[in-house]
Order: structure tokens, then sequence, then C-alpha cells
């Protein structure tokens, strides 16, 4: 525990540990299973440990598989963007993880292509720091698989709100490669007049194809066509602009 507090480690891997800390030892399975007996050390799951105190959910989550983030509907509230919280942490990785509950959080882990994986940064210092998207990758998540999102409405109004910009919006888009989503937040930066966002209108407008997409995927076969976005609002133009003014 000493040496694990010198060099300020908080989680590790049981393979990992004896490079971290320079020591090694004949029976290191033994000296961990003491120390979770004595409940100095936490079993996050096989092959992984904490120290007893150490409970930050979205590193946690973000710890136990690689190439992750924390993303999706927790994403959008860690960036201030909805103020609905839900219980489940979402992780977005390029591994496949099934999900479960940790120290009583239940996390969703979201498998993605690795060519989606862009768009990372990371919140908090040292042992509290932890991969998250950004905000224009978290957006653009969120409306890959709205399912993630925490509900539609929050999404859009998210959307309204957040401070974007069109080369990352462009550029995620593409590396995403969902032309009916792009479609979706091209429609809404033009009727919300989103600032310093034609270069991605412009953009969204060239990936327009023959094909109408509803606008709410989850929602009913109705509503206005809209031609030139290819478009159908099952969500009407009124009941958007309603959601962009309406505040938390």
């Amino acid at each position: 525990m000493k040496l694990l507090d010198d060099y300020e480690i908080e989680l590790f891997q049981f393979d990992e540990i004896e490079g971290q800390i320079n020591r090694k030892f004949d029976n290191l399975n033994e000296v961990l299973e003491n120390l979770v007996h004595k409940e100095l050390l936490s079993r996050i799951e096989r092959g992984k440990f904490c120290k007893a105190n150490f409970r930050d959910e979205n590193v946690i989550g973000t710890f136990v598989v690689k190439n992750s983030a924390v993303a999706y509907w927790s994403a959008l509230n860690l960036h201030g963007l909805t103020e609905q919280f839900s219980n489940t942490i979402f992780i977005q990785t390029t591994q496949r993880k099934t999900d479960k509950a940790l120290f009583g959080t239940p996390y969703k882990f979201v498998t993605i292509n690795p060519g989606k994986r862009t768009g990372i940064m990371y919140n908090g210092y040292g042992n509290t720091k932890y991969p998250i998207t950004d905000i224009e990758k978290t957006i653009i998540d969120c409306f890959d698989q709205p399912q993630y999102s925490g509900g539609y409405a929050e999404l859009i109004r998210a959307l309204s709100q957040a401070e974007i910009t069109a080369d990352k919006m462009i550029n995620y888009c593409r590396q995403v490669g969902n032309n009916a989503a792009t479609k979706r937040i091209g429609f809404l930066a033009k009727l919300f007049e989103k600032p310093s966002m034609d270069k991605f209108i412009d953009f969204a407008k060239e990936q327009i194809n023959d094909k109408y997409n509803l606008f709410d995927p989850q929602g009913a076969e109705k509503g206005e066509f809209v031609a030139s976005w290819r478009l159908r609002l099952n969500i009407s133009k009124d009941e958007l602009l309603n959601l962009k003014d309406k505040q938390y």
C-alpha cells in the first residue's frame, strides 16, 4: 500500500502493477488477495483493482475497457448540455464489453468501429483524469445512436445551446458516416440559425440523397415532407423552435 501511495496509483491491473511500482513479488496474487480481504483494496473485476476508498465512476468505467471514453447521455450531462442525469454511465469503446454494475453503478458499454473513435478530450487531473467525447462528437454520437441520448427533445435542446465549430462537426460527421444523422443536424443548425455554421450546413446538404428519413427515427411515420433536406418532420418546425427556446 505504501508503494501505491508513493507512486500515487489509485487503480491498476494485475499484470501491469509490478512495472508501475518497479517491484517484483513472488506471490503477487496472495498479496493482493490479502489486501482485498483486509478491505484496503477493492476488486473492480478480475485482474483489476483500486484502493478501497476510490469510487470515481467515470475513471473506473473508462479503466475497465481499452480505447474507451465517457459518451452519449453521460457526456451531454458532463458538458452541461442537459440537466437530466442517468444512473447508468455510458461508455463508448472499440472493444466488446458486457454491460455490468461496478460498485453499484450500472455501465452501458457501446461498441463502435475504430474509425469512429475521434473527438476525445480529458476531464480531471491526475488520478481523476478520464477520456470523454468533446461537445461536437457527443452531439454527433447522440444523433447517430439517439437511444443512448436520454431523449430526442433533450438532444435537440442540447444542440441549440451548444457552442460548436463547423470544422469539427464536418470532420466527425465524415468519420461517423451516418448521412441521415448529418442531415438532421444540418437541418437544425439552419432552423436554429446556429452562428458560424454555414460551412457545416453546406456540407450537410452535400450528403442529401433521394431517400427521405424521419426526423425523429424513433417516432411515428407522419408529418411534413421537407424536400430540400429529404426529411419528414414527425416533430414540427414550431415544436422544434419551442424546444430551442425552452429553458431548463
